[in-house]
């Protein structure tokens, strides 16, 4: 197929033309798409970029507020208790009333160091909603006592307020939470008791993820340890790291992007999980500054999850019309090209074909004169003056040849003629000299003995002759020489015959 096709093109001198037309135009295509594809894939980028730190700006402001909110009630409310913090049957009160407060709050325990009222080792106030929403009351929360469980604990031993995971293990079953623990300070200011606030890591990825950029991307967010806090999957909430996903995935760049993000680094960057590849923006937890808020940085990272299709869709799209435009166009041009080129070269064709009838020594095929002004056009003109100078010089020239055939043809008849009258000639001077053989010798041997007659030598032929002879022998010659004359006056006057008839046809 390759050779037919190439032997085509070099045969073909309108489809070179369409051919370097249309690469020519192929290749500035080309080039002015590859530039503004590029400049479109960086905008595209640059836009999704800043949708991104926009999101995240927002959702990082949500989920602050969210927390802002729930560190405001708990302290309004550890002023409240304050005063009554030595009837135990208030703080299940003013427990039951948190939770009520505030509809992000979904439990609320408030307990105290063992023995801390008499009579009582242990006292904590819990109450949570259940799965339909009720306020309800329970003895505890989780498996393990409440003096054992880092909400508690870590608050008492520091003394300071603080956000964190209330489970420490890996207990199915429970809903998966962040607490706000807040301590209780006696006269001497050491710890006492703390108000544990739950707040449902469900609840907050479904008001997060209800503001996300594009249909499937979402919003994440991690503790220092890699923990997710916000993620679309609620089954990543409970007690799973960023960094057991990553290694599930076999592509590293999925613990690259983890790692940047629990560092606190901003930025983006690409990975791929599932088959699927992503862009991840994320940035650190920046919390706002608020006068009396004594927590500052929780180590918190917030990031975007953009599937690229979602980034690029558009614009892969956008692409894919683009090329398939421009292969229609270079199609459509070079049959553009082809169909005008052709037309164009016509005359250059018929001139070949005159040309190849002027070989074969056809001269006389009409050539039409052009009525176009351009190259081509005066060619045309040219060529048919050319054949038509042409077409004259050959027909004198073939006139000239029939004459010159003519002449040839009398020539050879007059060579021919002469040829035998050469040939009468010799025959007839050949025949004119034995004529005059036997009058000469007659002549001769009259003369002989006309001259013996008087010799006196005997035995001499004279002495036979008689002096009555020499009149005869006189005669004889006379009559033999009359002949010899005549015999030259023919030859004379057909000579002159012939002369003159020479003369003539010259």
């Amino acid at each position: 197929m390759i050779r037919p096709l190439t032997k085509l093109i070099n045969k073909t001198l309108s489809v070179r033309l369409s051919l370097m037309i249309v690469s020519s135009m192929a290749l500035l295509l080309l080039a002015s798409l590859i530039v503004m594809l590029h400049y479109s894939r960086k905008a595209v980028r640059e836009e999704a970029l800043q949708k991104a730190a926009q999101t995240l700006d927002g959702t990082v402001q949500r989920i602050d507020n969210i927390l802002l909110s729930v560190e405001q009630t708990t302290g309004n409310f550890y002023f409240n208790i304050m005063p009554h913090i030595n009837n135990p049957d208030m703080m299940y009160v003013y427990s039951r009333k948190l939770v009520e407060s505030n509809p992000y709050v979904t439990g609320c325990a408030i307990a105290f160091v063992p023995n801390f009222y008499p009579g009582r080792e242990l006292l904590m106030a819990y109450f949570h909603r259940n799965d339909k929403g009720d306020i309800v009351q329970s003895e505890t929360f989780a498996d393990t006592p409440y003096t054992e469980q880092v909400w508690f604990t870590d608050p008492i031993e520091t003394g300071m307020p603080k956000w964190q995971n209330p489970l420490s293990k890996d207990l199915s079953g429970l809903e998966p939470l962040i607490t706000f623990s807040l301590p209780f300070y006696n006269i001497e200011g050491k710890p006492i008791g703390v108000i544990g606030v739950d707040v449902s890591l469900s609840l907050l990825t479904s008001i997060v993820l209800e503001a996300k950029p594009s249909p499937n991307s979402y919003c994440t967010l991690l503790d220092g340890k890699g923990t997710y806090i916000v993620h679309p999957d609620k089954s990543k909430l409970h007690q799973q790291t960023i960094f057991l996903t990553a290694e599930h995935s076999p592509d590293p760049s999925v613990k690259e992007a983890a790692q940047a993000m629990v560092s606190g680094e901003t930025g983006n960057l690409p990975f791929r999980m599932n088959g699927i590849d992503y862009y991840v923006f994320f940035k650190p937890f920046s919390r706002a500054t608020m006068p009396g808020r004594t927590i500052g940085k929780l180590g918190w990272s917030a990031g975007i999850v953009y599937p690229e299709n979602d980034i690029f869709g558009d614009y892969n799209d956008l692409l894919y019309y683009v090329l398939a435009i421009a292969v229609v166009s270079i199609l459509l041009l070079y049959l553009f090209c082809r169909i005008f080129i052709h037309h164009q070269l016509l005359p250059l064709r018929m001139l070949s074909e005159k040309a190849q009838l002027i070989a074969k020594g056809k001269y006389d095929d009409p050539i039409p004169e052009s009525r176009h002004k351009d190259e081509i056009g005066r060619l045309q003109n040219n060529f048919q003056q050319m054949q038509q100078s042409l077409a004259a010089h050959i027909g004198e020239l073939e006139q000239l040849t029939e004459q010159l055939t003519e002449r040839d043809k009398g020539l050879r008849e007059a060579y021919h003629q002469a040829q035998k009258a050469d040939r009468l000639k010799t025959v007839f001077l050949h025949n004119m000299t034995n004529q005059m053989i036997e009058p000469s010798s007659a002549i001769n041997k009259s003369v002989v003995a006309l001259c013996g007659i008087n010799s006196d030598e005997p035995g001499d032929q004279a002495s036979y002759c008689t002096t009555e002879n020499a009149s005869q022998l006189i005669d004889d010659i006379q009559a033999n020489g009359d002949t010899i004359a005549e015999l030259l006056n023919n030859l004379i006057r057909l000579s002159d015959e012939t002369i003159r008839k020479e003369a003539a046809n010259v």
